[in-house]
């Protein structure tokens, strides 16, 4: 049974009720006096007591420690708040560290090739079986207490910078200040392009290739200012920024205006539409317009391709496009789809007498995904492109491409085969799945059947060039790791 211990309060009170029970008329002055005495001597005694157990008890938040043991739990605080101090001046307060990696088996039947794809030199050409696949990025990312975030992403070889920037292993490196609020800010820096329902990095998309139209029709990446603000279900970006170059070429003194919007309706839908107007790179008209020469590279194996220049070389010319997106997910079932528009100015495939001509482009994609089981997804996805003005043309693509499958189609004989003033449309299928294997690895496997309506696949056998072809068939697995 647990003892209690009186306190001076209930003391006092026991007193006060034992003198208010004496009879007055029993006793004398004198006798209650010394009885008032005696009940002080008593009270006394008992505070005494109540000191010397108070003394003897545990210090607070000891109990049940030996002073050895609250000797150690003290130091252990100590070091505690000696490594947390030691953690912010580091810079590691609000630091995050993340990364992925995504070793690629490809098969491409017209270029007859067979091969692992990891971190393959940026200087080969993008292609859609050479794209954002075959990575390794670390991701850096940081927030200050005042709100300010630094993203620095790092993708040797196979990143935006790889494509635009000389090789530069930065696919990203930009800033972001709040200004009025947290959800007002100014983003600067390297941005990758936004555009469209699918992402630049592999572990963000549910097969191993992108849509025609992230291929062909949209930029590789910004550097300049955007205003970035978050209201509710709505979130706008709208800037000036340099578009696929780090810095313009002499004579170029406009940025180009670029904006996306993006509005969430709820847990399972929501669309985004982007625009880009300005002048860009024109390959048409900057020297660098090119023709398939039929042969190949005899240590690469890559298509050997024929400079021309104009007379209208080294400008760049304005460029108009305009994409809207939207998506739903509802249980096990997915669908994101895609239509994007684009033109720019003197920068179609097909010439004459040295005089340069539009390029215009339409495009439509969309992807459906069911989940079979928690960690098994199957994915389908179809792309179609037109593309026959002024011989064809795309965003970045002004010249006839026979990986890509871009342009007039060439006949046997090595006329054209709807002229050269026709270009072709193009679609995609692919079928895949892929597999979460744990929390941090996903398997991806997928077949991809590509077309045109003119024969514009160019196919070999080992090095030596066999011709054009209407459609082509490729194979891809990967393993993704992020962590």
């Amino acid at each position: 049974m647990t003892q209690r211990t009186p306190t001076p309060i209930a003391l006092a009170l026991a007193v006060l009720a034992g003198a208010s029970a004496l009879p007055a008329t029993a006793q004398t002055n004198q006798e209650l006096l010394n009885e008032l005495r005696a009940l002080r001597e008593r009270v006394g005694q008992l505070e005494k007591k109540l000191e010397e157990r108070e003394k003897a008890a545990p210090a607070p938040g000891q109990w049940g420690m030996t002073p050895e043991q609250a000797r150690e739990m003290n130091r252990i605080a100590v070091k505690t708040e000696a490594l947390q101090d030691n953690f912010i001046d580091q810079g590691f307060k609000g630091l995050k560290i993340s990364g992925q990696i995504d070793p690629t088996f490809i098969w491409n039947r017209n270029l007859d090739n067979a091969s692992f794809v990891l971190l393959n030199n940026g200087g080969a050409r993008y292609t859609y079986d050479n794209s954002y696949f075959g990575m390794a990025v670390l991701d850096f990312e940081k927030e200050t207490d005042g709100g300010t975030k630094f993203k620095l992403t790092l993708a040797p070889e196979r990143g935006t910078g790889a494509l635009f920037n000389g090789g530069s292993i930065v696919h990203e490196a930009s800033v972001s200040v709040p200004l009025t609020d947290l959800q007002t800010r100014l983003w600067v820096g390297q941005i990758p392009d936004w555009t469209g329902y699918e992402i630049t990095l592999p572990a963000g998309n549910k097969l191993i290739t992108h849509n025609l139209l992230f291929d062909t029709m949209a930029p590789t990446a910004y550097t300049g200012a955007v205003l970035d603000i978050t209201r509710g279900k709505w979130w706008s970006r709208i800037g000036l920024a340099n578009v696929n170059t780090a810095r313009t070429p002499n004579g170029s003194k406009t940025p180009a205006l670029i904006y996306r919007v993006d509005y969430s309706k709820g847990e399972f839908s929501g669309f985004g539409f982007t625009g880009l107007h300005g002048k860009v790179a024109n390959f048409a008209a900057d020297g660098t317009w090119m023709r398939d020469t039929g042969t190949v590279d005899p240590l690469t194996g890559d298509p050997v391709f024929e400079e021309l220049g104009f007379p209208e070389a080294g400008r760049p010319t304005m460029a108009h496009l305009l994409e809207f997106d939207a998506y739903f997910v509802r249980g096990d079932l997915s669908m994101y789809g895609q239509v994007s528009w684009g033109r720019q100015k003197k920068a179609a495939i097909f010439t004459s007498d040295g005089k340069l001509r539009d390029a215009e482009w339409l495009g439509l994609s969309g992807t459906v995904a069911y989940k079979a089981t928690p960690r098994l997804e199957y994915v389908a996805r179809a792309d179609i492109v037109r593309n026959t003005k002024n011989g064809g043309g795309l965003f970045g693509y002004s010249f006839d491409d026979p990986v890509n499958g871009i342009g007039r189609g060439t006949l046997p004989d090595g006329s054209f085969a709807k002229g050269e003033d026709k270009g072709s449309n193009r679609w995609a299928l692919s079928l895949g799945a892929n597999y979460l294997y744990d929390e941090n690895v996903i398997f991806k496997v997928e077949y991809r059947l590509d077309g045109a309506s003119q024969p514009v696949f160019g196919y070999y056998k080992g090095a030596d060039f066999k011709g054009y072809r209407k459609n082509n068939h490729l194979f891809g697995t990967s393993v993704v790791l992020q962590f």
